[in-house]
C-alpha cells in the first residue's frame, strides 16, 4: 500500500484538521527513501551542486512538474532516436503463464490448492498463447516493410502475463519489442522479451499512459484486472470526448468483455452512445485481432 502522510500543518505551516492528509500520493522523496536532512540541503556542499545533478532537489515536491517533464521527453527521444512512429498496445493480466509454464506447474502440483491453481493456469493460458501469436503477425508484417515509417510495433506495460506474451512473440519473430514499465510497491521487472534500449520505467502512471497512446494505432485488450480496465476505459473516454482520433479497440475473449462489463446496457441506459461502440471489436484469436488492424490501415 502507499503510505499517506498524515500531519496538521500545510506547506505554509497553517494549522489543519489532523485528518486530513498533507499528500496522498508517494512521493519521490519516499520513493528513494530521502530523509528530511537529505532534502534540507544546509551545507554549502549540498547547495552548491549543480541542480541537474543534484538528487535530492529534484526529487522535491516543487519540481514535479520537472520530473512528469522528463518523464515525457525520454521515451519521445528516444523511440524517435529508433525511428518509431506506430505501435499497437497491448494490455492484459499479469497472472497468465505460457501452456508450457502450465503443464509444468500441473506435473508439480501436490496439494488441491495448488492443483486448483495449475488449472486455472492451463485454463488462462491459451490468452498468454495468442498475444504470443499476436505479436508474431504483427513482427512478421514489419518484416515485409522497408520503410520504418509503415511499421507498427508492439508496446507493453513491459511486465509479466500478456504483456510478456506480446513482446515475446514479436521478439521472437526479430522485431523492435517496447515496454514501459512502472514502479510498483510490489516490484515489477521488465520481462526479457523487450528489446535493448526500448525499456523504459515510470513513477507516474499518467505519464506511462500517454505514451501508451501517443503512438498507438490500435489498442488489443485481453482479459485483465484492475489495470486492463484502467487503461482500456481511459483510451475510450479520449475517444468519446475526441481528444484522440479514434482507432480500433479490440477486445479479446467477448465472453470475458461482455460477462464483466454490460456495454449494451450501458447503451440502453442512455449513459454511453452507440456511436461509442462502433471502436470497439470483439474478438476469439491473435488472427482475427490483426485482420481488422490491417483492414483498418488497408495494410498489404
Amino acid at each position: 500500500m502507499q503510505e499517506v502522510r498524515w500531519g496538521n500543518t500545510d506547506l505554509e505551516g497553517n494549522r489543519m484538521s489532523p485528518k486530513l492528509p498533507i499528500n496522498n500520493a508517494q512521493t519521490i522523496s519516499d520513493f528513494l527513501t530521502l530523509a528530511p536532512h537529505e532534502l534540507s540541503e544546509e551545507t554549502s556542499e549540498e547547495s552548491s551542486k549543480f541542480a541537474f545533478d543534484d538528487e535530492a532537489f529534484l526529487a522535491r515536491r516543487e519540481t514535479i512538474g520537472i520530473r512528469f517533464e522528463l518523464e515525457l521527453l525520454k521515451p519521445e527521444i528516444l523511440l524517435h532516436e529508433h525511428g518509431i512512429d506506430h505501435t499497437i498496445t497491448v494490455f492484459g493480466s499479469t497472472r497468465f503463464v505460457s501452456h508450457e509454464k502450465a503443464l509444468e506447474m500441473a506435473r508439480d502440483a501436490q496439494t488441491p490448492e495448488a492443483k486448483k491453481n495449475a488449472n486455472k493456469a492451463l485454463l488462462h493460458s491459451h490468452y498468454y498463447e495468442s498475444a504470443r501469436e499476436f505479436g508474431g503477425l504483427v513482427a512478421r508484417y514489419n518484416a515485409t516493410q522497408e520503410l520504418e515509417s509503415n511499421k507498427l510495433h508492439i508496446c507493453t506495460g513491459g511486465g509479466p502475463g500478456v504483456m510478456e506474451a506480446a513482446n515475446r512473440g514479436a521478439f521472437e519473430a526479430g522485431d523492435k519489442t517496447i515496454g514501459f514499465n512502472i514502479s510498483l510497491p510490489r516490484e515489477q521487472h521488465p520481462n526479457p522479451y523487450i528489446s535493448p534500449g526500448l525499456s523504459f520505467r515510470f513513477h507516474y502512471f499518467a505519464l506511462r499512459k500517454m505514451h501508451f497512446m501517443l503512438r498507438a494505432r490500435a489498442i488489443v485488450a485481453f482479459p485483465g484486472g484492475f489495470g486492463s480496465f484502467d487503461e482500456l476505459f481511459e483510451v475510450l473516454t479520449l475517444m468519446q470526448t475526441k481528444k484522440v482520433v479514434r482507432f480500433p479497440v479490440i477486445l479479446v475473449g467477448k465472453d470475458f468483455w461482455t460477462g464483466m462489463v454490460k456495454f449494451d446496457q450501458m447503451v440502453e441506459f442512455g449513459v454511453i452512445d452507440e456511436a461509442d461502440m462502433q471502436v470497439i471489436h470483439f474478438v476469439e484469436s491473435a488472427e482475427e485481432a490483426w485482420n481488422i488492424i490491417k483492414t483498418h490501415y488497408q495494410l498489404g
